[in-house]
């Protein structure tokens, strides 16, 4: 298993749209994505789990990936949240 953890940067936090975006992006790994902040776990591959946690702007979640590819799911996600996501308008 592989985890990072990154803060997350853009104005919306992880809700709805952004949330979506993060989902789409994840599910372009064959590994499990989890999301984990403050004690809770979610499937990061469910906008509904995504959605449950709250995540807002400048809070700090863990990312972990298990599976085949999940340093590449790792280092991707990361990647998304500190550059795409933090591009979309508010």
């Amino acid at each position: 298993m592989k985890e990072s953890k990154v803060i997350i940067n853009n104005e919306e936090g992880l809700h709805a749209r952004p949330a979506a975006m993060f989902v789409r992006a994840a599910n372009q790994y064959l590994s499990d994505i989890t999301i984990l902040r403050d004690g809770e776990e979610v499937n990061g591959k469910s906008i509904i789990g995504i959605m449950s946690l709250g995540i807002f702007s400048g809070q700090e979640i863990t990312l972990q990936a298990e599976g085949s590819d999940e340093e590449k799911a790792i280092e991707g996600l990361v990647e998304f949240i500190e550059n795409e996501l933090s591009k979309e308008p508010a």
